[in-house]
């Protein structure tokens, strides 16, 4: 049995709200769902799984229409799902009777409930959300199951507010398959059990590459055996850069070094962009410059000017400048703490002056 497991998709989220490419990454969203479904098709997958979070919030019934008919084009594939903690099933979700394609499956209940599929000989074992956080950890049950089929849980959560999830008392209970969702960062424990993480990142912080679980269970002896791979698919990836900053270096060569790494690593991306190490004490360095230069999330400058300390309290040794260069020398420090310390208190102090 070949199957797909993806989780927190969040169709209808807009990440990087006010940047000039917010709007395009909504669609890409939408965009990479579609991509995974037509693998589906084209990979004669038979079961598609989704751990939560299909939608980043009460879908709309238009939505579910959109989905469904992507769903309507799987001929080879049946989809189980579940509401995750952001598209919880609440008193007027659509949720709620909603005429999904035959061969889709979702969970309505929030009491863990299974659901089987025969010609698989496949049992799904979840729930789905019904309040934004679940405090209690709902997957620890053991359950019946029958050594002769294939059993899955599908589970979101794995944090205090959004059902705790101990992956030891989870390994015990002898599923073949545990599919997790709500931790965007994908991780592959065992053959046995994976977060797929988000199919695509969804803020600066969800660094790394970004995709889902494609797996195959297969029966060795009289024992289920489980193989899975993480597939990238994302069309973008939130990548950290950071440039160290050198006295000698003018605005304009620093302007030059962001530019060159974004075209190294690719324009299509999107950066978080950390300015390090000393300046110039002339040289600034204007935000709006920088992230003019492609898709900017963000702009941090750690940056120090280069002044001479021995210079400085010599020119100063009347006033608070030099006692203060003074006092924070004398103090028993690592070198890393006193010249941040110098560098950020003169700093200060030169502007009042």
């Amino acid at each position: 049995m070949r199957f797909i497991h993806l989780a927190d998709v969040h169709l209808g989220m807009q990440p990087d709200l006010r940047r000039d490419w917010s709007q395009e990454r909504a669609k890409e969203i939408w965009r990479t769902f579609e991509d995974v479904v037509n693998q589906c098709e084209e990979e004669s997958i038979d079961l598609l799984l989704i751990a939560g979070d299909l939608f980043h919030k009460q879908p709309l019934l238009r939505e579910l229409k959109e989905v469904n008919y992507l769903f309507k084009r799987l001929t080879k594939t049946h989809v189980v799902l579940m509401a995750g903690n952001h598209d919880y099933i609440s008193q007027t979700s659509n949720y709620m009777n909603f005429p999904w394609a035959e061969h889709v499956h979702m969970f309505y209940e929030e009491e863990l409930t299974e659901i089987y599929i025969q010609e698989l000989n496949t049992r799904v074992f979840g729930l789905s959300y019904f309040t934004r956080d679940i405090t209690e950890p709902k997957y620890h049950q053991p359950v019946l199951l029958n050594n002769q089929e294939i059993s899955i849980l599908l589970a979101h959560g794995g944090d205090e507010k959004d059902i705790p999830i101990d992956r030891k008392i989870i390994e015990s209970l002898g599923y073949t398959y545990v599919a997790l969702g709500h931790i965007h960062k994908p991780a592959l424990f065992t053959n046995q059990m994976a977060y797929s993480g988000s199919l695509e990142p969804l803020d600066k912080t969800e660094v790394g590459e970004h995709g889902y679980i494609q797996g195959e269970i297969t029966k060795v002896g009289d024992e289920f055996h489980t193989d899975i791979k993480f597939i990238p698919c994302s069309r973008r990836q939130y990548i950290p850069l950071v440039l160290e900053v050198q006295p000698h270096m003018t605005g304009l060569e620093v302007m030059d070094g962001i530019r060159e790494q974004i075209r190294l690593k690719g324009m299509n991306h999107i950066y978080s962009i950390t300015l390090e190490g000393a300046r110039d004490v002339d040289i600034s360095f204007d935000e709006d410059e920088i992230l003019s230069l492609g898709h900017i999330a963000q702009v941090e400058d750690l940056t120090i000017p280069d002044y001479n300390f021995d210079e400085l309290r010599f020119e100063n040794k009347d006033n608070i400048i030099g006692m203060y260069i003074d006092k924070i020398q004398s103090l028993e420090y690592e070198d890393e703490v006193i010249d941040r310390a110098l560098y950020l208190g003169v700093k200060a102090l030169m502007k009042l002056k």
